[in-house]
């Protein structure tokens, strides 16, 4: 298995570092309107990352690109000098506001995506508060999603199922853990998971059975 001098290393912290710091340089991100809108500071905090990630990251970087379709999995893309495929998901979380689980990845493209080493999947959370009509960012994350344990994701019972997290805000990362160990965790969560979703089923079908025996007779 391939294994990323970025998250093996300090680099994934001098990147957190560069992100944050880049972006409390960014006085004029936000509009008065986008400040009282978390969907539109979110947009407008990845617009900005979208464009300057790249130079961000140059230092560790051989590729970038930001060409994605609207239904991809990722907001920006860059393969490392190893030849390694990062995909970054951008999450940004409003510290003051309600919170809400954030679907991250369909865990079935995840196992696909995963069937080659050299991917990561890779979120970037960033972390803001509003103060004095001004943006003040507090915290940047940059870990592959197999750092983050299962006491902080959930599966969602969207499609296949779709990874979320709990809240962002109590996140347990762990560098050092195995994409083996987690995987094999995953997949015993999707076992769990699926019968439950099939009981679940299960009582709907009896549910309209139900149903349809009263309309049969009205």
């Amino acid at each position: 298995m391939w294994h990323s001098h970025i998250f093996h290393g300090n680099a994934c912290l001098e990147i957190e570092k560069a992100i944050l710091t880049h972006l409390r340089s960014q006085t004029d991100l936000l509009t008065l309107d986008s400040l009282n809108s978390t969907r539109a500071a979110g947009d407008a905090i990845q617009a900005n990352l979208t464009g300057h990630f790249g130079d961000l990251i140059q230092p560790w970087a051989k590729t970038y690109s930001t060409q994605f379709s609207r239904r991809a999995m990722a907001d920006f893309q860059f393969t490392d000098i190893d030849g390694l495929n990062y995909v970054i998901d951008v999450k940004t979380h409003r510290l003051d506001a309600d919170f809400h689980m954030p679907n991250l990845i369909s865990v079935e493209r995840l196992a696909r995506f995963y069937n080659e080493d050299q991917n990561y999947f890779t979120l970037l959370l960033i972390s803001y508060g509003i103060h004095d009509a001004q943006i003040q960012f507090e915290a940047v994350t940059f870990v592959p999603i197999e750092s983050i344990m299962w006491d902080c994701l959930t599966i969602g019972a969207l499609g296949w199922g779709q990874i979320q997290l709990i809240h962002s805000q109590r996140l347990h990362i762990d560098r050092n853990y195995s994409r083996g160990a987690w995987m094999n965790e995953f997949c015993e969560r999707m076992l769990t998971f699926y019968p439950r979703e099939l009981q679940k089923i299960e009582s709907r079908i009896h549910y309209f059975q139900r149903v349809q025996l009263f309309w049969r007779g009205h």
